[in-house]
């Protein structure tokens, strides 16, 4: 069995960080483990409260994740702290890491700033241009490239600025009233659109973290780049698809849509 590391924030509530990783993982078929870099107290109103791990207890989980189930591929999430950052980027460079997928949260589904302002730097310096792949949305993208985006074309310059800058692929997602879904992914000097229907769904709570995940256990299974997206947008359209409603603000979406077997029904018989 193949193997991935979640490196992320927890989510109480279950929808986003390191429990959508772990289940959307485990249901794209890969052993799935985690270092966390914060607790967090959340929901799907907002983000209560945050506290994180030091470093050195940071540096310690992945040192115990490499040192006895080596992941085939690592997904970074949420990670608010330059010394947390650093603490990742030495690690993974130690370890030599394979196929990492970085999504730089800043900013949570329900408005909540998740990165301090003195992390961006680093998360710039260190960790993007060890990614095999960053996926940024339209406000992240604005940020990382220094574009303003409003059509296609901005979102392939911005891409492209991404790529080029810090020496790695992208996939900018669309969405953010742009189009309909569709993600471009450029690597290798080279532009793919993922053509996706937008799905009706206003429980979007943990879209960035599930589909970064979907890429990794994807190449982590051997899959390349192109149809590692292509896979993950397939899953994450199924999970939206499944119309799950919980909670009061943007629910989650339902990561086991695809679960049928005897002990994992979602129904009592």
């Amino acid at each position: 069995m193949r193997t991935a590391l979640s490196i992320a924030g927890s989510d109480c509530s279950g929808g986003a960080g390191i429990q959508a990783d772990l289940k959307t993982m485990t249901m794209n078929g890969v052993y799935a483990m985690s270092a966390l870099t914060a607790l967090t107290a959340q929901n799907t109103t907002g983000v209560l409260a945050i506290m994180e791990v030091t470093p050195e207890f940071l540096r310690q989980q992945i040192d115990a994740v490499f040192e006895d189930i080596r992941p085939n591929a690592v997904k970074i999430g949420m990670v608010s702290s330059a010394g947390l950052i650093m603490t990742i980027a030495d690690s993974l460079d130690f370890y030599g890491a394979n196929n990492i997928v970085v999504d730089p949260v800043m900013v949570s589904t329900s408005g909540s700033c998740l990165l301090a302002e003195d992390a961006l730097e680093t998360l710039e310096n260190r960790l993007l241009p060890m990614a095999a792949v960053v996926t940024p949305n339209i406000p992240e993208a604005e940020i990382l490239s220094g574009y303003t985006i409003q059509n296609e074309k901005d979102m392939l310059l911005a891409a492209k600025r991404i790529s080029e800058k810090y020496e790695c692929a992208v996939l900018c997602k669309g969405g953010h009233h742009i189009n309909d879904a569709n993600d471009l992914l450029y690597a290798n000097r080279t532009a793919k659109w993922f053509m996706g229907k937008r799905i009706q769904n206003p429980n979007t709570h943990g879209t960035g973290c599930t589909l970064s995940s979907a890429i990794a256990s994807n190449l982590a299974k051997g899959y390349d780049l192109e149809s590692a997206v292509e896979r993950a947008k397939e899953y994450i359209s199924g999970a939206l698809a499944a119309m799950l409603d919980l909670g009061a603000g943007s629910g989650p979406m339902n990561h086991a849509f695809d679960l049928n077997s005897r002990f994992g029904c979602m129904f009592e018989q």
